[in-house]
């Protein structure tokens, strides 16, 4: 067998790939069809544990994650095989089939097209011959001229897998005839061939209005547009690349009155990461979740959650230097809810020891809120858990005995502060190894993600798990049914 290759180009970031490409692989999975999605090369510090190759887990892409999810196929490393995760703005951590590789991390990016191709072009290859369709999403635009030589996600893969494209434009932040005849016109003409349609994503108005704009680019370049998808918020589906907007889109609170019962605030550092695990919260009716840069921005807050960080002292050091760190303090001296997740964890303990170089701000002292040190090691932890807490008191008394499942991605090791311990000065271990909370019960750590992707845990905290995912796929699948043109998905799936 080898797959049908549909592949989603976008003329720039943010155009609407990912979500694209997420309700396609619903939508054929739908057809009774085996679907896989894949992703050459992914930038992104939303990382997702998954099946790696002979048995060892590994780091995959969010968004291949989900779409694997959508595709009701098993997610695994072959989805994604370059991972990219920003450490600096010239800096990232390269991960090839779900391992931090430091010999690719250390090479410039042109360097790396060759060594990483025949990987790439391997996992894509082991894919096509196990599925019907594979749902391939391109990265930014494939028009980057300054980056063609050396492409190993865009044209170089539409290539390989005789891929049937389609182009997509943001026409809500305007210029989106411009965007797709500029992005065509810069492509080789050979490539050109391989688009099948293009397609007008967050619409908002009368469609009547797009006349005769569709008609004259169907002249210029011979390619139709097939769908005009219209603008829809609170869609369901975490972003990939960015924060979610801080407008209600779902149920108000079920206490009446129309006001939002919980405030959440997450503290948005430069390298954040795994922030797409909060969007289940984003679903709960009566919850309004803002992301916090200042300290400002926390007041006022029920909530204070203390996300992952791609580099926790270098987010740290920003933190303190907004003034947030005595904004948190006096929220949790007051009583207020503070919960760490993973390099928010290791924020809130005493201490940051950092002697083999892991943190381009070395060793220093932490948040003090929980008394616990974090020594960082070379070798990151990567491995996804079936746990379940223990007693926890407080706040968050809710969560004992609950059982969950997470997953693991970070360098540093946690443990009690020894001379705090000496004292007599401990935190409340709830999870070995994993969650701690301090005596009074408000600040709970906590190293696995994916807390809020736990139904149990969600009935837990707030009564009801909010919006299911596969709901949120199922909706995706149908908004796209229709907003295509009659049988264009079909022909595309359809065998040559």
């Amino acid at each position: 067998m080898t797959a049908r290759c549909i592949m989603v180009l976008g003329t720039s970031s943010g155009a609407g790939k990912s979500w694209l490409a997420t309700a396609l692989c619903r939508h054929y999975a739908n057809q009774g069809l085996r679907v896989a999605p894949f992703k050459a090369q992914n930038m992104s510090n939303n990382a997702r544990v998954v099946a790696g190759i002979g048995g060892e887990e590994g780091e995959i892409g969010s968004a291949q994650y989900f779409q694997a999810l959508a595709a009701r196929a098993e997610p695994d490393v072959r989805m994604n095989p370059l991972l990219l995760k920003p450490e600096a703005d010239t800096r990232s951590q390269v991960v090839l089939m779900g391992q931090a590789s430091e010999a690719l991390s250390r090479l410039p990016w042109r360097g790396r097209s060759e060594r990483v191709w025949p990987r790439i072009a391997a996992a894509l290859d082991a894919l096509r011959a196990e599925n019907d369709v594979v749902v391939i999403e391109g990265a930014g635009s494939p028009a980057e001229i300054n980056l063609m030589a050396s492409d190993v996600v865009n044209l170089r893969v539409a290539r390989h897998a005789e891929a049937r494209c389609l182009l997509v434009a943001d026409i809500d932040r305007g210029g989106a005839f411009a965007h797709l005849y500029g992005t065509w016109a810069l492509l080789p003409e050979a490539d050109r061939a391989r688009l099948h349609g293009f397609v007008l994503n967050k619409f908002r108005g009368d469609a009547a209005l797009l006349a005769p704009a569709p008609e004259q680019l169907r002249e210029l370049t011979g390619v139709p547009t097939v769908a005009v998808v219209p603008m829809r918020f609170g869609h369901g589906l975490p972003e990939e690349d960015g924060v979610f907007d801080d407008r209600p889109v779902l149920a108000p609170s079920p206490q009446g009155g129309g006001s939002q019962s919980t405030r959440i605030a997450i503290v948005a550092y430069p390298r954040i990461s795994n922030l797409d695990e909060f969007q289940p919260l984003k679903n709960v009716p009566g919850v309004h979740l803002s992301w916090a840069r200042s300290a400002a921005a926390l007041a006022g807050a029920d909530w204070i959650i203390l996300p992952g960080s791609k580099a926790t002292a270098s987010d740290l050091a920003w933190l303190r230097a907004r003034g947030m760190d005595a904004a948190i303090a006096a929220h949790a001296a007051r009583g207020g809810r503070v919960l760490g997740i993973c390099g928010g964890l290791q924020m809130l303990g005493e201490a940051l020891v950092d002697v083999h170089g892991v943190e381009p701000e070395g060793s220093g002292p932490g948040l003090g809120l929980l008394p616990l040190v974090t020594r960082f090691a070379p070798r990151k932890t990567v491995r996804r858990s079936q746990v379940g807490f223990g007693t926890l008191g407080g706040a968050w008394a809710a969560l004992s005995g609950v059982a969950f499942s997470g997953y693991e991605i970070h360098s540093g090791q946690t443990v009690q502060h020894p001379g705090m311990a000496a004292k007599g000065d401990t935190a409340r271990v709830v999870l070995a190894d994993l969650a701690w909370q301090n005596d009074a019960g408000h600040v709970l750590g906590v190293y696995l993600h994916g807390l809020f992707e736990d139904a149990r845990v969600m009935r837990a905290l707030f009564g009801s798990e909010g919006q299911p995912l596969d709901a949120v796929f199922e909706s995706l699948a149908a908004q796209v049914q229709g907003a295509f043109a009659p049988q264009v998905l079909d022909k595309l799936a359809a065998p040559d």
